[in-house]
């Protein structure tokens, strides 16, 4: 059996110092569902004001992904811009601030990662800004005011995740490059591309034209429709002869129905997604196909758990020479269940039992697929428009209107 945790001590060597050696990086799992079932954040705005209001909440969170396995731990400053965090009625700009949550979260994060090797990675992401057709140097000075937390802060480098639009994307990187600190991308698009219909291999010659050193997708869709995705990101920069890094931290439900929208267009978004949940066996065979596509950065995203992580880093324990800490309570392949009372379960205590087995969800009535809203709106569309003022009641009947059951 490989030892527990790590067998030398890396230091504080950084991301691309990691990445260009070969080493596999494993990134944390998804901050806004995991706090939103816990009750620490609000569906609907999934602003991350818990930094402030609950830390201790968020704390353990992180603790629970590093002893998971993840050595990069994010920032929990997803839809932390302050024209997120004002808009649409949401008070956290005006009682608590931009400011404060993210320097809460840089602090919360580097506290929990100097308990172990790992490093800090301050993120953004899209901004109703950009959704509202506000122009290039407004959307870039919200981007510049978390930038200036995360460089007062120190943190390790920089994240731009979850974006639909590579337009937008390349504006975060090229504030986020201000900085002098290495700079990954994500963007939240399947293989159809972004919401402007700029396919996923142009999209990442973009990115890296703009200065990302590592590019990659996160969100929107399950792990093999991610992997599909990158993939073609990795043949778009093979065909513009340019090189980065390899990203991946998809959604832990299947999604084989979505359209380009992703998982926000299914029907059961966002409180019926438990029957999609993915299983971390299916999370063991995401992390070696992501690995044998040459992705070596590895993570998750919405649906992500602490034990889907762990399942990251059990799967490629061979690589990396050493097991996560959680992995003390966890045997492999379920071989800790021969320790249990009832002799059909030990029977289960093996590989090829969970690798070839299919699960039951137990709802008889229930479809395997769903059929996406598929509105087709994106920027600059009416309904996307963004204002301060929370949604009216006129807003939201004229929405029930127009959605089909």
């Amino acid at each position: 059996m490989l030892p527990i945790g790590k067998t030398t001590k890396q230091g504080k060597r950084g991301i691309l110092e990691r990445l260009d050696a070969g080493e596999i990086v494993i990134g944390d799992g998804g901050f806004v569902f995991a706090l939103e079932k816990r009750g620490y954040v609000k569906a609907g705005p999934w602003t991350p004001e818990a930094t402030v209001e609950h830390p201790e909440a968020v704390r353990q969170l992180h603790r629970e992904f590093l002893r998971a396995g993840s050595n990069v731990l994010q920032t929990f400053t997803f839809y932390a811009s302050e024209d997120k965090l004002e808009n649409r009625g949401n008070y956290v700009a005006e009682k608590i601030s931009c400011q404060k949550v993210n320097e809460a979260a840089c602090d919360i994060a580097r506290e929990v990662a100097n308990e172990g090797d790992a490093l800090v990675a301050g993120g953004v992401s899209q901004t109703p800004s950009y959704l509202s057709c506000k122009d290039k140097a407004e959307v870039k000075a919200a981007f510049r005011k978390q930038l200036d937390v995360f460089m007062k802060k120190n943190v390790d480098f920089l994240i731009a995740e979850y974006f639909e639009h590579v337009e937008e994307a390349v504006w975060a990187v090229e504030v986020l490059k201000e900085s002098g600190k290495p700079v990954a991308a994500t963007m939240c698009i399947g293989p159809e591309g972004d919401m402007h219909g700029v396919p996923p291999g142009q999209c990442a010659v973009q990115l890296v034209k703009a200065g990302a050193s590592i590019i990659g997708v996160n969100c929107h869709f399950d792990p093999d429709t991610s992997l599909e995705t990158v993939k073609l990101m990795k043949e778009g920069l093979q065909a513009a002869k340019l090189k980065a890094h390899l990203m991946a931290q998809p959604l832990a439900f299947h999604t084989p129905d979505c359209g380009k929208q992703g998982f926000i267009d299914l029907p059961e978004f966002p409180f019926g997604l438990e029957p999609r949940i993915v299983t971390r066996w299916d999370i063991q065979k995401y992390a070696r196909k992501a690995y044998d596509l040459g992705i070596r950065y590895i993570g998750g995203c919405c649906g992500f758990e602490p034990y889907h992580v762990r399942a990251i880093a059990e799967e490629l324990a061979p690589e990396r020479g050493f097991l996560p800490q959680a992995s003390e309570k966890h045997g492999s392949w379920g071989d800790n269940l021969s320790m249990h009372t009832k002799p059909w379960v030990r029977a289960r205590a093996r590989k090829e039992y969970w690798e070839n087995l299919k699960p039951a969800s137990g709802r008889p009535y229930c479809p395997s697929m769903s059929k996406p809203d598929g509105w087709g709106v994106t920027k600059g569309a009416r309904e996307l428009m963004q204002q301060k003022e929370a949604t009216s009641e006129q807003q939201l009947k004229e929405l029930f209107q127009k959605q089909k059951f």
